[in-house]
């Protein structure tokens, strides 16, 4: 490198630029590092000169530089002389003119175009800004032409101790543990200085503590702050203000310091054990109180806080310990007593527990410190109350056969009053669970009695509730579960499970099983059912089938023989007699209906109608099946065209001849015309029928009967006969089956001024002997008979 350097200045001889600086006597008091000339054989100068030479294709330069300085802060009553510029090229003739530019040119560094004088003319601040970087030419003054290339340099701001130390994230907040040893670590504070770190001690700082002695400490030159007492208690002080100093100039005297103040808190350890409020605790309690219902609560107190004071609480000794029990209210830390198990004034009034509260988390390192945990006694009194029964049983179940009789008992409930005055019980159904009604309880004694027969079969298992009230207090009521159970007796007779029919084939065999009948009983013996079959006595010695008893409770029906025909006969009834072996047993007779029909060779049935062999060789069953479905629609075919022509026929107003309402009455006697009422009693008109008072209309069904009315009674000769007819239309008007259209009525009265005159027969029975009914026998044998019974009575008039 060195010879490369000098082959370099070698080639590139040029006058050389001269620089003269002229500093303040502060400058000349900098370090060596920062001397003011640089020597014209240092690599630096030269590197930078090849490089300029380089870029303006290799021109001579006579540029020497160093790095100005300059103080900052420093205020004067004339502009601050920081530098001279001089080039040798400059014969003092003033052709040569210095332009300055970079940072601040012009305005905070200017300088002498004719000297090469630079000037500060602002008051500097090296925190704001360190260095400029600045650019000086040198030109020709009449032609602005630069003689040399321009270069740059920098002005560095030189510092002062003019800024104090600052704690830029204070306020500072620590914690550390109550109790801890000497030297434990607290926090780490930081403070900051703006002046150069490099330059002087400006930057070195030093820390100290102002206030918060001699609890903590801290390191000079780290700040990590300490403990400087042991076993600093929470309970005692739990905050501490400390007051930390940082001093700058290495903590010398003149130096600048700031401060910041550190809040440390102690955090809490399980240092102390939890300590009833008072030793003995007294509580009373209604005996009927609820179960889980708190009665009392206790309470240790304990001087740490969060979960170090948490405590749990135990019955440890006592009377109670399995009546009573204690929990922790998570909220209040209180130990909380609740009943356990039911209280009995009568059995025990009074109980006395020992209660232990112990904190849940324990600090090891001050297990030594001793047990932390504490006891106390509670007392605590029942009180007596009005309670109500209490039956013999929560539950109760009984049991009774169905065929039990009316009013007989099935079974007894008891219930007592537990207070010491003992109140009389009445016993009652409740009737929500006995909607029908089935059982009746004594209310004195508690019995359980039959009110409707039971059947098993239809329910087996009643749940009825009974209700015990004192006399003396009736809102003291207590209810119990009646479980009723319903034992089978043998009630009923088998059957078979379902309707069954059997076939057999024509080309059957000898004992081949026709079916297989199982029998079903609606009763539940204890063992299980076992069925008895057999055939009627008089089936006994039947010649076509025979019953094997399978071992499956079962029935096999086995035909005897073979050859038999459809043609012969179709169907065999076989009665069967089904019995159970219960006490007494119970039986039944069953038919089953056989078919013959005739199968394949494989045994499939067929066909078993007899019509079957007339039909043709090779009638298919659906041929059958299709025919028959045709028949059977011109059927119904012609029944719906004759009865549309029916309907188109029928006229659609009604004769009057035709009147569904019409209504012939027809009376055995005539009558004697208008005339005829001094001869004839008007009395024998009326229908005999209604002789009693009721004569019921023919022309409709009455949809209630009414009460029948008195029967007129004969009236004599001479009445009137309009009066008859009025009384007749004022029944059948207010008559409450009637109608509500008009009807017609027809009277036995003819009425006036017949042009036909009477044809009554009332005056010919006067004349009756002397009518000869012989003729009647001419009328042919129909009226043979009618002329013997006249004859006959004629000769019995003569005798």
């Amino acid at each position: 490198m060195p010879e490369r350097l000098t082959e370099m200045l070698m080639d590139t001889w040029t006058p050389l630029i001269i620089l003269w600086i002229t500093v303040l006597p502060s400058i000349y008091m900098a370090p060596m590092n920062q001397s003011q000339v640089l020597p014209s054989g240092s690599s630096t100068g030269l590197k930078r000169l090849t490089e300029e030479q380089r870029i303006l294709n290799r021109s001579k330069r006579g540029w020497v530089w160093n790095q100005m300085f300059v103080l900052e802060e420093f205020s004067g009553p004339e502009p601050i002389l920081v530098g001279r510029l001089h080039t040798d090229l400059d014969p003092g003739s003033s052709k040569i003119k210095y332009i300055l530019s970079g940072d601040g040119a012009g305005t905070i560094f200017v300088i002498n175009d004719k000297t090469g004088d630079i000037h500060a003319m602002k008051r500097l601040d090296r925190e704001e800004k360190a260095e400029y970087t600045l650019t000086a030419q040198a030109v020709d003054r009449d032609t602005n032409k630069p003689l040399e290339p321009p270069s740059e340099f920098i002005i560095k701001v030189q510092d002062i101790n003019d800024n104090a130390p600052e704690f830029v994230d204070g306020p500072y907040h620590a914690t550390v543990p109550e109790m801890s040893v000497v030297g434990t670590f607290v926090t780490k504070v930081t403070a900051t200085d703006a002046d150069d770190p490099v330059y002087g001690n400006s930057a070195k700082l030093v820390y100290s503590i102002l206030e918060g002695q001699p609890y903590f400490s801290i390191e000079p030159h780290t700040a990590i702050i300490k403990t400087a007492l042991p076993n600093m208690d929470r309970e005692a002080k739990e905050e501490y203000f400390v007051v930390i100093q940082a001093k700058d100039m290495g903590g010398h005297m003149g130096g600048l310091s700031g401060t910041t103040t550190v809040t440390i808190t102690l955090t809490d350890v399980n240092d102390n054990p939890p300590k009833f409020a008072q030793s003995l605790y007294h509580f009373s309690v209604m005996e009927d109180v609820a179960l889980g219902e708190p009665i009392g609560r206790v309470k240790a107190n304990d001087l740490d806080i969060g979960e170090n004071a948490k405590s749990s609480y135990d019955i440890i000794e006592g009377d109670g310990m399995d009546i009573f029990e204690i929990t922790t209210d998570a909220q209040t830390q209180d130990g909380v007593i609740r009943v356990r198990k039911p209280l009995d004034f009568e059995t025990k009034k009074s109980y006395t527990l020992k209660v232990e509260a112990a904190n849940i988390h324990i600090d090891p390192r001050f297990i030594s410190g001793g047990p932390f945990k504490d006891t106390a006694t509670v007392k605590i009194v029942v009180e007596d109350a009005d309670e109500p029964p209490v039956f013999s049983s929560p539950t109760y179940l009984l049991e009774v056969h169905e065929n039990a009789a009316i009013n007989s008992v099935i079974g007894q409930v008891t219930a007592h009053d537990p207070d010491v005055s003992s109140s009389p019980i009445r016993f009652s159904i409740d009737r929500h669970t006995d909607l029908e009604r089935q059982f009746n309880i004594n209310a004195e004694d508690g019995k359980i009695t039959l009110a409707t027969p039971l059947d098993r079969e239809t329910n087996m298992w009643h749940n009825i509730t009974i209700v015990a009230t004192e006399t003396r207090n009736h809102s003291q009521v207590s209810r119990v579960p009646v479980t009723i159970k319903v034992l089978d007796v043998n009630d009923n007779a088998p059957e078979f499970a379902s309707e069954h029919e059997a076939f057999l084939c024509e080309n059957g065999k000898p004992g081949q099983v026709i079916q297989i009948v199982s029998a079903v009983d609606k009763d539940d013996p204890k063992n299980g059912h076992y069925f008895l079959y057999s055939l009627l006595p008089e089936m006994i010695n039947n010649p076509n089938f025979t019953i094997k008893k399978n071992e499956d409770n079962t029935l096999s029906i086995l035909a005897k023989h073979n050859g038999f025909s459809r043609q012969k006969q179709e169907v065999y009834l076989l009665p069967i007699i089904i019995s159970d072996s219960g006490n007494p047993p119970m039986s039944s007779t069953s038919t089953l209906t056989i078919r013959v029909c005739g199968c394949s060779s494989d045994g499939i049935v067929q066909s078993c109608n007899v019509e079957a062999y007339v039909l043709p060789i090779g009638l298919s069953m659906g041929a059958l099946i299709a025919i028959l479905a045709c028949i059977i629609l011109l059927l119904v075919i012609v029944v719906l065209f004759v009865t549309l022509r029916r309907h188109k026929n029928e006229p659609l107003i009604i004769k009057d001849d035709e009147d569904v309402r019409e209504n012939i009455i027809r009376y055995d006697d005539e009558g004697g015309g208008e005339e005829d009422t001094e001869a004839f009693d008007i009395a024998t008109l009326q229908n005999p029928d209604g002789i009693n008072g009721f004569l019921p209309r023919k022309d409709i069904k009455p949809d209630l009967q009414f009460m029948p009315r008195q029967g007129l009674a004969p009236v004599p000769n001479g009445v009137d006969v309009d009066e008859f007819i009025n009384v007749r239309l004022h029944e059948a008007d207010n008559d409450p089956t009637a109608p509500p259209y008009d009807s017609i009525q027809i009277y036995g009265y003819e009425g006036r001024g017949s042009a036909a005159g009477s044809l009554s027969s009332l005056e010919s029975s006067a004349s009756d002997s002397d009518q000869n009914f012989d003729y009647l026998s001419e009328w042919g044998p129909r009226f043979k008979r009618l002329g013997e019974l006249y004859s006959v009575g004629e000769s019995d008039k003569e005798t």
